[in-house]
């Protein structure tokens, strides 16, 4: 099975992330997207209150695409959600083509040589880079070639969408502007989410 996942804390799921996730399926002939709530991530501050939330949002926003599925794998592993412990435990789980193809923003790539076995990890996924940034030069990512990372860059223009910027939007009572799947802004409303 030729495999993509999209790792990710999805404080909330929003637009940005379904946008990238349906060109991933559509132009590297992906059969399955298996979306990764991290269930406490490294890399960023947690907010344990949000646990579930986030996992729900994410299983919402998902649902309507058959392509798309959602793994709880990251909140049955304990301890910290560390992307390289879930890859051998998809390899576990899945007859796999190849390798796993992996969904990632410029802004996380760039920073893949401090997350944890990243020397290991490199060597077990194929990476589709999408752009996270303005000022795009796909040179300045020469140096991860060399470092033996396998990537392609996603030709999807930048979608400047943040997490941070609708949790923001919502503190101040601003419209999200469809900037989250409408089900998923619901959710956010009914339970009160973000609104400190």
């Amino acid at each position: 099975m030729k495999l993509c996942i999209f790792p990710g804390t999805f404080n909330p799921i929003h637009n940005g992330h379904i946008y990238m996730a349906e060109y991933a399926a559509e132009n590297f002939d992906i059969k399955k997207v298996l979306f990764i709530p991290a269930h406490v991530p490294p890399q960023k501050k947690n907010f344990p209150e949000l646990t579930k939330h986030r996992f729900n949002m994410v299983k919402l926003a998902i649902q309507s695409n058959p392509c798309f599925e959602i793994s709880d794998i990251e909140y049955k592993l304990k301890g910290k959600s560390y992307t390289y412990l879930t890859i051998l435990e998809l390899y576990k789980k899945y007859d796999i083509e190849d390798k796993i193809n992996f969904i990632i923003g410029t802004d996380a790539f760039e920073k893949l040589d401090s997350w944890y076995e990243s020397k290991k990890l490199r060597k077990l996924v194929n990476f589709i880079v999408f752009v996270r940034e303005n000022d795009f030069y796909s040179q300045k990512y020469d140096k991860m070639k060399e470092k033996g990372y396998n990537f392609k860059f996603a030709q999807m223009g930048y979608n400047d969408i943040s997490s941070s910027s609708i949790r923001e939007k919502i503190s101040e009572n601003k419209s999200l502007d469809g900037l989250t799947p409408k089900i998923v802004e619901r959710y956010i409303q009914e339970n009160g989410l973000y609104k400190n």
